[in-house]
């Protein structure tokens, strides 16, 4: 029987934790290489169980570091930087690249699978949001594909399965509405990092955890819908759905609604990923259905929550606005996490950063990568201006 092999970027994060478990429970599976950032003592133990030949890491210090954590005898090949993030995600004789990287560090790692007409497991979300315009294009040269691994663009991609576009009147995401649905914006005044990072559905790492409780999460993954399915922002809508069964829905134009339905467990699209078309036996619970008591909806509300209409209008104008959109959020939800800022200044922060700036026609990921430093230059300063008042 073939043996498959994956690899794995972000290995010590939530989704490359989770990713591990399902690889150990699929079958003839193996992981040619992994990756963390500076991890290293995590990825070590990792590397320890799986016997990846190759690693990546940071910098120097790092796989320094890493060296002297690995058991004796295993001698994996430890590439470092950027360069090697990309060297991992294009190894010649992988079948899936698994990216899970935070931030825009993710992209060129994503375009280096794709080149070589990978299947790319995407969990990035800047990959898409900040570089859909040339990645896309890529893959269809190449003939490689993204098989999302966020739930809800993995439910509308099984949903859409077989379909003509024509046929679809709108894409709907759902969204949990985090911690805070239902919130006014005098009661967001008041709300804490602790409250941000406890959300009532998912276990995310805790930069995702607060872009949910903002609703930029929602934002995000609107932008990556639309490269991702090829639908103008006119067709993809968000609905408020607490219970986090439904992972999301599209709309026929004859009014029928087809929905995708699981656990609230991200083990469920990392499988799919990685299996698709074929299926497998579960890796984690199964939805009991009896056990439903409710499934509600309601309408996002982005006058409290004005991180979603930002990222709809960023989406639409393009030319360089996702990019200082997504920049900016990652800052200023960093230093929210430092308790430098407060919770409603995070979508402020995002909306001065966009007002600041100038379109332009970004056609190389250098320009994308060059006007990301320059918005997180900028939006450091930004936050290091108002926080000192």
């Amino acid at each position: 029987m073939t043996i498959k092999k994956a690899t794995i970027l972000g290995a010590t994060g939530s989704i490359g934790i989770q990713a591990l478990e399902v690889i150990e429970k699929l079958e003839n599976w193996e992981i040619a290489g992994m990756s963390c950032f500076q991890n290293v003592e995590s990825l070590a133990d990792q590397a320890a169980r799986f016997r990846p030949p190759r690693l990546a890491v940071a910098d120097s210090a790092a796989a320094s570091s890493l060296k002297k954590n690995l058991p004796a005898g295993y001698q994996p090949d430890i590439l470092t930087g950027s360069a090697g993030y990309e060297e991992l995600a294009a190894l010649p004789d992988v079948d899936v690249v698994l990216n899970a990287i935070v931030g825009a560090a993710g992209l060129k790692p994503s375009l280096a699978a794709a080149r070589l007409g990978k299947r790319l497991a995407l969990a990035n979300k800047e990959s898409l949001v900040i570089g859909g315009r040339i990645l896309m294009p890529l893959l269809r040269d190449t003939g490689g594909e993204i098989i999302p691994v966020d739930s809800e663009h993995n439910a509308i991609f099984q949903l859409l399965e077989g379909r003509q576009q024509e046929e679809i009147e709108n894409l709907i995401l759902t969204a949990s509405g985090g911690p805070f649905r239902g919130y006014s914006t005098a009661s967001l005044e008041k709300v804490t990092l602790e409250d941000a990072l406890d959300h009532p559905n998912w276990d995310m790492g805790s930069k995702i955890t607060i872009d949910s409780a903002t609703l930029m999460n929602k934002g995000l993954e609107v932008i990556e819908a639309h490269w991702l399915f090829g639908f103008s922002y006119d067709k993809i809508k968000v609905v408020v759905h607490p219970q986090s069964i439904i992972h999301s829905l599209i709309e026929l134009i004859d009014g029928s609604l087809l929905a995708e339905l699981g656990q609230p467990d991200m083990k469920i699209p990392i499988q799919h990923a990685f299996t698709h078309p074929n299926r497998q036996n579960a890796v984690s619970d199964k939805l009991a259905l009896t056990e439903i008591t409710d499934l509600t909806f309601q309408e996002p509300d982005t006058e409290s929550f004005p991180a979603l209409k930002l990222a709809f209008q960023a989406g639409r104008q393009g030319q360089g606005y996702p990019v200082v959109l997504n920049a900016s959020n990652e800052v200023a939800v960093s230093a929210f996490l430092q308790k430098r800022i407060a919770f409603l200044e995070i979508s402020y922060i995002i909306e001065e950063m966009l007002e600041k700036h100038q379109p332009v026609d970004l056609k190389e990921s250098d320009e994308i990568l060059e006007l990301d430093r320059q918005t997180r230059r900028k939006t450091k300063e930004f936050i290091d201006k108002i926080s000192d008042k």
